[in-house]
């Protein structure tokens, strides 16, 4: 873990304290690292709370390899599955919480304890969520649920009350910096996806595969090439976006252009100013609106490529 020093501490010491608390709810923004913590804590714990720094002494552990294969006996991970039509569904349903009585029937097969990981509790619906709450008002012996939340606003207050809640920050841009070099990120696109990740290594990782480094240097040529080459440029950008293929380097788009129009307006006065900043409030306006009103996605980047060029120079 980088950058939540604080939590992983906090963890250790109810856990080595005697018995930890039956109910975490992991509270943050998406993408800081909430659902990464659950599985470290929970490999830590199946395997008997090892000495060391963190979650470390978990990792070469066989209780590791069980949970990377998918086979530990003792840990489940609650997520949305696909439908018969092989689409994500939008919800967790009962049918996912109903699954877990076959381990909590029983007593730990090979660990001290139980694991539970519920990623995330925001999509748990109605029926989905009662269950839930039964086993947490009346938790099995040895048994830990982990509960990621990024509203947990949106939860059951019952749900809320039954948990100890553990505050995740979003990370600084060193800490975002590590984490993206140390996943293998070319250089040259580092520091645009530290820019736009807003302290949330997840989605900086999500966007490195959209080779965003070679999308911000056509973005910033727009915005200082001769206005009369800003139609032909945009077409091409839009086309380049296109299709399910280029969906990542499509969400990157809608991230870096808004951003970008934000630090090119600190260095504009005058008439270019005013431009700019115009500009950027549509391009932030539109950016945000596009997928959840499923607009097209390259008419999309050919109007923000077109707010691009607005700021280039007179």
């Amino acid at each position: 873990m980088i950058g939540h020093d604080a939590q992983v501490e906090d963890f250790k010491a109810a856990a080595l304290g005697g018995r930890p608390h039956h109910g975490w709810l992991l509270t943050g923004p998406a993408g800081i690292g909430k659902a990464l913590f659950a599985e470290q804590a929970a490999i830590w714990l199946l395997a008997g709370r090892p000495a060391g720094t963190g979650f470390e002494g978990g990792r070469d552990s066989a209780a590791a390899a069980l949970v990377d294969a998918g086979s530990h006996p003792d840990f489940r991970r609650v997520v949305r599955v696909e439908n018969d039509k092989g689409k994500l569904q939008n919800i967790i349903n009962i049918d996912e919480i109903r699954k877990l009585q076959a381990v909590l029937n029983q007593t730990p097969s090979i660990a001290d304890w139980r694991v539970i990981i519920i990623d995330s509790a925001d999509d748990l619906n109605k029926n989905a969520a009662n269950a839930l709450l039964k086993n947490l008002e009346e938790p099995p012996r040895q048994t830990l649920f982990l509960l990621i939340s990024h509203s947990p606003g949106r939860l059951l207050p019952t749900i809320r009350s039954r948990c100890r809640t553990l505050r995740f920050q979003p990370l600084s841009d060193m800490d975002v910096s590590e984490i993206v070099a140390s996943a293998g990120v070319p250089p040259d696109d580092r520091a645009a996806l530290v820019r736009i990740a807003q302290g949330a290594p997840g989605r900086a990782l999500r966007l490195a595969e959209a080779g965003i480094g070679t999308l911000e240097a056509q973005l910033a040529e727009l915005a200082t090439r001769p206005s009369v080459e800003a139609p032909a440029r945009a077409l091409a950008l839009s086309k380049s976006v296109g299709g399910k293929a280029s969906a990542t380097r499509y969400e990157a788009l809608l991230d870096l252009v808004p951003a970008m129009l934000a630090d090119i307006a600190r260095n504009r006065s005058g008439p270019t100013l005013a431009r700019t900043i115009r500009a950027w409030e549509k391009a932030s306006v539109l950016a945000a609106s596009a997928q959840p009103l499923s607009l097209e996605a390259q008419a999309v980047a050919f109007e923000l490529a077109g707010l691009m060029a607005q700021a280039a120079p007179d």
